[in-house]
């Protein structure tokens, strides 16, 4: 099975410009709204019933819902990466959250104490990226939110990288508290008026646990989320001539989880008294984590109903696509209840199914695009990854896309799905939890994990029929087993940088005959 050839040729033939899809009469502005943890269930329109989220709903209900798109990591650096460069975790530069600078057993929290080391491992100098694409392209470029791939002084800040404008977290472990002390406005830090709040620390003795003001030391004055949405839409309004592209990167709903009181009494009421978390681990207490989480994701939801009436204002709605999503599955801690929301939709919520694993908890993501009143209410089950984004984008823009490991699916946006391509295969190797791989070909995937511990005994599912992965049918079509392992060889690439945390030596059994 020459899978690896048939990739490079479908991503050589959509990287080459429009490839029979109708063009738009203007390059489309667009915005990327990608949420933090935020699960395949999360949303109303993929079934949640508890969360309101009726604005994304309004997307999806005048847009095109996915069913199978894919993160291409479940964890936040690996997956921005892939985002930023195209390129699947057998030659991603990020394969793994990593520190630019080591800590000691505090971890990240010291860094609420002293941000002088702040930031995460660092992209090489140069390297192409989506923004730099649009930026060639001739769109205004912006990236609100999380960062995440590099720290302040280095050569892999979102300036460096393609970004005309950034506000936000430049670093991922800051972006833990919702009230941070500073934000960074391109490469100058902001402070915010919030005081210091120490993370991974229970409730101390003698507060009521009961009382919600027992809690009111974990929160300040300026939510960022409202600080970075204001940000987005001057930058919007400020260059609604376009065509631009505006990344929008909540923290939303990561832990520790941080909302408006008033938005989360709302959900009290809503969904009645619930068990304080009084220790949130590596996080903060909370006393209503049910509430605050769903509150949580409205209020981004709400912010989405305002961008929506802006574009409208502005004259720019039905040229702009507007993307939802997320960029990985949900967590599973104190602070974020995902079986209680049963944030996976479909696919088990259980510890260990959701972020930091590739079972499909962890990396199918919700992934909503709108165009404007452009689009028919539509669901596509093309099977595609975050990789994709990059040609898709250039596809758009009508520009030919860095080398990378995607297919655009232009096609499907612009009406024309018979000319759609399709994947031969999607790969995903992660070298945390021990160390996962896995391979989606048509409706089977292949699993692996445990891989840094040297187990190579592939699990292999049918995800149509059993999305749950509850049966593992290895034994019964070890050909397809084999062809899995083929994509692996084809695939698995060591890293650039020569860091243990990002590797996974393979064991990799003998080929069949």
């Amino acid at each position: 099975m020459k899978t690896n050839k048939l990739l490079l040729a479908a991503a050589a033939a959509a990287a080459c410009g429009c490839t029979g899809a109708n063009k738009a009469p203007e390059k489309p502005n667009i915005i990327y709204l990608m949420f933090d943890d935020l699960g395949y269930g999360d949303l109303g329109c993929y079934g949640q019933t508890k969360i309101e989220t009726p604005n994304i709903d309004a997307l999806a209900s005048h847009g095109i819902l996915f069913t199978d798109m894919y993160s291409a990591a479940p964890l936040s650096a690996p997956s921005r990466c892939c985002i930023m460069t195209g390129k699947h975790m057998g030659h991603s530069q990020i394969r793994h959250n990593e520190e630019h600078s080591q800590h000691s057993a505090s971890g990240w929290n010291e860094l609420f104490l002293d941000d002088t080391n702040e930031g995460q491992f660092p992209m090489l100098a140069g390297t192409p990226t989506i923004a730099k694409m649009m930026q060639e392209a001739g769109y205004k470029t912006a990236m609100v939110g999380k960062w995440g791939l590099g720290f302040p002084s280095s050569d892999s800040t979102p300036n460096k990288m393609g970004f005309d404008y950034f506000y936000g977290f430049n670093c991922q472990a800051l972006a833990h508290s919702y009230y941070p002390t500073h934000l960074w406005e391109n490469d100058v830090k902001i402070e915010t008026g919030n005081e210091t709040v120490m993370q991974g620390e229970p409730l101390p003795e003698g507060l009521d646990p009961l009382d919600p003001a027992s809690y009111d030391r974990y929160g300040g004055k300026y939510y960022s989320c409202d600080l970075m949405y204001d940000k987005l839409e001057k930058f919007i309004t400020d260059n609604a001539g376009g065509p631009f592209f505006a990344m929008w990167t909540t923290t939303v709903p990561h832990s520790a989880v941080q909302a408006p009181k008033d938005e989360v009494m709302y959900y009290v009421e809503k969904l009645g008294d619930e068990k304080p978390c009084t220790d949130g681990g590596m996080y903060l207490p909370n006393r209503y984590p049910l509430a605050t989480y769903a509150a949580m994701v409205t209020h981004i939801d709400t912010q989405v109903g305002k961008l929506v009436a802006k574009l409208k204002e502005l004259g720019i709605w039905d040229n702009t696509i507007f993307i939802v999503t997320s960029d990985n599955g949900p967590a599973h801690n104190g602070n974020s209840p995902m079986e209680y929301f049963q944030s996976g939709g479909p696919f088990s919520c259980a510890a260990g199914w959701g972020k930091s694993s590739l079972h499909e908890g962890g990396i199918r993501m919700p992934f909503v695009l709108a165009w404007g009143d452009k689009l028919k209410a539509a669901k596509s089950s093309h099977v595609a990854y975050f990789a994709d984004l990059m040609p898709t984008f250039a596809e758009l823009a009508g520009v030919q896309a860095p080398e990378n490991d995607g297919i655009s699916f232009a096609p499907i946006i612009c009406g024309q799905p018979k000319k759609q391509q399709e994947h031969p295969y999607l790969y995903w190797e992660f070298p945390g939890a021990k160390g996962w791989v896995a391979v989606r070909i048509g409706e089977w995937k292949g699993l692996l994990q445990k891989a840094a511990k040297g187990n190579n005994k592939m699990e292999l599912y049918n995800i149509v029929s059993d999305p749950r992965e509850s049966m593992n049918v290895a034994a019964e079509h070890p050909e397809i087993v084999e062809q899995m392992w083929q994509v692996v060889r084809e695939s698995h690439e060591k890293p650039v940088f020569d860091i243990e945390k990002f590797n996974i030596d393979i064991n990799f059994p003998e080929a069949a005959e």
